[in-house]
């Protein structure tokens, strides 16, 4: 890595745009399907170092699945320097600092390890082989660890070690009892063995209270949770006398997987392997939280009844309208619903924790604190959806000064950062069009920092706000991607930037004002810059079904001939809630270079975040409830008619095509809109979305044992006798997102509708849903190619 340094309004300036390069070297699909080492291989898992004046990084090592590990300085002419294997212990990765930032701990090869900032000393605490997880500083300066269920608090001063708390699953032992009715009573005055034998045991059971009793130091009382239950996770208050746990019943459906064939083994035999469950098969869990008193060894369970719409039945529309469709009515009926624990986080005195929940409808997710007193819920924050609670921008903490919490919440229409005092009102500290993320709070607590898209849904940048005159500054200026870490001294920001056609990179620039960035790293290869790529414009396409701009990338050809009429591609994003047509890298490089290739060969290239995309709010996310496939569907129709009256494309020479999500909205287009494509590609497609997971698709389409109707709307199957263009599907057949099954089903349907003249399937033994082998991608790009090239 060589060391260059540029001001972020010049960031670009070695990754010029199309126009200003000299060179005319072409891409080629065997480069761009080629091992992406090639581009150069950027940092992982960055970081600062404990002293603020480094950083630490991984880095894939050339032709290698092997990383190593790097520290580098944050000035000009810095050499970074390769961790060799005896001093990797003395890296802090996933460090968990004191509540002042004055020690830090972590773990290495299952050891703890604990070091001074001031004096840079750092000493192993433990030498054991014994499994550890749980670090945390208790508010006394001990350090508790845990070991299975089984909590430690360690003295760094004495190595003192000390069992804090056991759980345990199962019931507590019985306790032994004189018999109490007449047979019983009998029983022992007539058989003298088993008057013997109850005997020795309260005699045995006394000598054991007695020792313990006399003991110096006696070992807590273990909590048992219950009977035929998993615990899914725990959170210790600071001084450590008081614990959250939640619990789950054991048996239920997501404990159950099911099964995937793999053909290709070392053996040569078929392989069953183990894959996730279905959105039809599972059954809602059934979890209890409990608040444990470590000093008396007791448990409370917390009671759901404290929330309010605890008891809602929240999709009764929903099923009113799918038994409608039976002849049969609904009745309304509320009953307690199943909640499912997100986590517990603790005030830093230990005061006070509040909890995050959500319903298992995905309708509601609450926030209560806790009084410790009586063990009741106390409701700080309701967020409802008609239609799913975001599984991102949940974000939630407490600031130093221990009476106040933020969170996030999208209850304006976009994730914006909120802040709480408990029991009091809530103040929004962020507020517009534009999404609020990625939240570090100072240690003083007198800064809150983050991340946003506010000058443009593709653009993100770094701000703060002063928490005590909510005044807002933007820190960087750099365009494109962005991500940050806030240094341990907190003078500081380390950066990880991206453009359209530059690969990320790292910067370093201060914490407390908009200054100049220093890049610091220099990943991207030689190789790569040689090419000619063009930067993408991001175009707003006017819809004709929403007020709201539809953001795309648009890629030109290389060679205008304005009087001739162009073909096009529609390239169709996957992950459903993901955003791409941003101004960072991509994380489809492939496919960007991809788009470059065909721009070489005349084409216009679309790339467009229809509605579902991530990065544009709440309501652009939940216009697809119950219905995927057809507002995005008519968002990619919009883009299409931009490119028949923008770029001069004939819109008898359009393909699309797309992985995952973007294969099945392919083929959603193909079977309900045969006029949109001259051709496409659904890549590891969605065919049926009760073969899907069950926590990505009853967001957004319930279950189909409560509402089919959204199933059937939205899953391509029921569409297929609409395909009337040609179709190529591309399927891994060990993806264990996507299963085989998806394709093999649709095939078969295809079949017996007898379209034989128009699909083609194409399968890839090895592969799982992200494609690793070159020879696979290039096989499955080839035929891609092949067929635009054939149809259009």
């Amino acid at each position: 890595m060589k060391k260059v340094i540029l001001i972020s309004s010049l960031i670009a300036c070695s990754f010029l745009s199309s126009e200003a390069q000299t060179t005319d070297k072409k891409i080629t699909l065997k480069k761009v399907m080629s091992d992406p080492d090639w581009m150069g291989r950027p940092a992982q898992n960055w970081r600062w170092h404990y002293k603020s004046d480094k950083i630490i990084y991984s880095q894939k090592r050339l032709n290698s699945p092997i990383r190593d590990s790097f520290v580098d300085g944050i000035d000009a002419g810095d050499t970074p320097n390769q961790v060799d294997a005896h001093s990797l212990h003395t890296l802090s990765n996933r460090a968990v600092w004191n509540a002042d930032k004055s020690k830090l701990i972590y773990l290495s090869n299952g050891n703890i390890f604990m070091r001074a900032v001031a004096t840079g000393k750092l000493k192993q605490l433990t030498f054991t082989s014994e499994s550890k997880t749980g670090l945390q500083f208790l508010s006394t300066g001990k350090i508790v660890f845990r070991s299975g269920w089984t909590y430690y608090s360690l003295n760094p001063d004495n190595f003192q070690l000390a069992e804090l708390a056991n759980l345990k699953i199962g019931k507590p032992p019985k306790s032994i009892k004189d018999p109490k009715s007449y047979v019983a009573k009998e029983q022992h005055k007539l058989i003298e063995y088993v008057a013997k034998k109850h005997a020795e045991k309260k005699a045995a059971k006394a000598h054991r209270d007695a020792l313990k009793e006399a003991a110096p130091a006696s070992l807590p009382d273990s909590i048992y949770l219950g009977k035929e239950v998993t615990i899914r996770w725990s959170s210790l208050s600071p001084t450590g006398d008081k614990m959250i746990v939640a619990t789950r019943e054991k048996g239920d459906a997501y404990n159950k997987k099911d099964v995937m064939p793999n053909y290709i083994t070392g053996d040569a035999s078929v392989e069953a392997v183990k894959a996730r469950v279905r959105v039809g098969t599972t059954t809602p869990p059934k979890e209890k939280l409990w608040l444990l008193d470590l000093k008396s060894s007791t448990k409370l369970q917390l009671s759901i009844k404290d929330l309010d719409g605890f008891d809602e039945d929240v999709l009764a529309s929903v099923k009113q309208e799918n038994m409608q469709r039976d002849g049969k009515s609904y009745t309304s009926q509320n009953a307690p619903r199943n909640i499912v624990f997100w986590r517990a986080l603790w005030s830093p005195n230990g005061a006070d924790v509040a909890v995050m929940m959500e319903a298992h409808d995905n309708k509601d997710r609450w926030i209560a604190t806790v009084d410790l007193s009586t063990a009741k819920f106390k409701q700080e924050h309701r967020l409802h959806d008609d239609a799913w609670i975001n599984y991102h921008h949940n974000q939630m903490g407490w600031l130093p000064s221990s009476d106040q919490f933020f969170y996030q919440s999208e209850e304006d229409g976009y994730a914006h950062i909120y802040l709480k005092k408990p029991g009091q009102k809530t103040i929004q500290l962020t507020k517009g069009s534009y999404v609020a993320d990625r939240i570090t709070v100072t240690k003083k607590g007198d800064y809150l920092y983050y991340r946003a898209n506010k000058e443009h849904p593709g653009v993100f940048e770094i701000y703060r706000v002063a928490l005590a005159s909510g005044k807002h500054e933007q820190l960087t200026s750099l365009g494109g991607l962005i991500d940050y870490r806030l240094s341990p001294d907190e003078s500081s920001l380390l950066l990880e930037h991206s453009k359209t056609i530059m690969p990320p990179e790292l910067f370093v620039q201060s914490a407390h004002s908009n200054s100049k960035a220093v890049q610091i790293s220099a990943f991207t290869s030689e190789e790569f810059k040689s090419y000619s790529w063009q930067t993408p414009e991001i175009v707003e396409v006017k819809s004709d079904h929403h007020d709201r701009p539809i953001y795309a990338r648009v890629y030109r050809p290389v060679a205008q001939h304005d009087a001739i009429k162009k073909r096009a591609v529609m390239f169709i994003h996957g992950a459903g809630y993901l955003q791409n047509a941003h101004k960072g890298w991509s994380g489809y490089f492939r496919e960007f270079m991809f788009h470059q290739m065909l721009i070489q060969k005349g084409y216009v290239v679309m790339d467009m975040d229809w509605r579902a995309s991530k990065g544009y709010g709440r309501d652009w996310r939940t216009a697809i409830y119950r219905q995927m496939g057809t507002p995005e569907v008519e968002d990619i129709r919009s883009g299409i008619n931009f490119m028949i009256e923008n770029e001069n494309v004939d819109p008898k020479r359009i393909g699309g095509y797309g992985g995952s999500y973007g294969g099945f909205l392919t083929l959603m287009a193909m079977f309900k809109e045969p006029d949109l494509f001259a051709a496409g590609s659904a890549l590891r497609l969605v065919s049926d979305w009760t073969s899907y997971n069950h926590g990505y698709t009853s967001n957004i389409l319930n279950t189909p044992q409560v509402d089919p109707i959204a199933f059937e709307r939205s899953s391509p199957i029921y569409f297929a006798e609409g395909l009337q263009k040609p179709l190529l599907l591309n399927a891994p057949m060990v993806d264990s997102n996507v299963f085989f099954q998806d394709t093999v089903r649709l095939v078969q349907r295809l079949i017996e509708l007898e379209k034989t003249d128009n699909f083609e399937t194409a399968i890839f033994p090895v592969e799982n849903h992200g494609f690793t082998e070159p020879s696979s991608w290039l096989d499955e790009y080839r035929r891609i190619f092949k067929l635009f090239e054939n149809n259009l």
